[in-house]
């Protein structure tokens, strides 16, 4: 009998831990990941810069590698976070290649990643 008790509580721990895994634990950030690709994005499109809304960011429209394409995101809004700057996408070139870089939250403006920098909280720093 008590062997079957603990069986029964080793499924049933096992069975929580994947449904806490599938259902809403963090998941990796993709905000980091760096992307290569030889095709350069074609030329930002025009959108119209909305009126301002309390409490958010406008996040432009930019170029996103999808499907081993570039696809065209529309500008959006953020909610703001307090205490940190917004970096929106870019492409960068180096390497013979075309590097994205993901919009992300940065806390000193200076748009290091955060988990790259040594010293995030340093407004002050070059």
């Amino acid at each position: 009998m008590r062997t079957s008790n603990g069986l029964r509580n080793t499924v049933l721990a096992v069975s929580l831990a994947l449904g806490a895994v599938v259902c809403g634990l963090p998941k990796p950030a993709l905000a980091y990941t760096d992307i290569r690709v030889t095709i350069p994005p074609p030329p930002l499109r025009h959108e119209v810069f909305p009126a301002a809304r309390h409490g958010h960011v406008w996040v432009p429209g930019y170029w996103d590698w999808r499907g081993h394409r570039h696809r065209w995101v529309k500008g959006y809004w953020l909610r703001e976070r307090v205490g940190y700057r917004y970096q929106p996408h870019r492409w960068e070139q180096r390497d013979g290649g075309w590097y994205v870089s993901r919009g992300r939250w940065d806390r000193d403006g200076d748009g290091i990643p955060d988990r790259y920098d040594r010293h995030p909280n340093n407004p002050y720093r070059p």
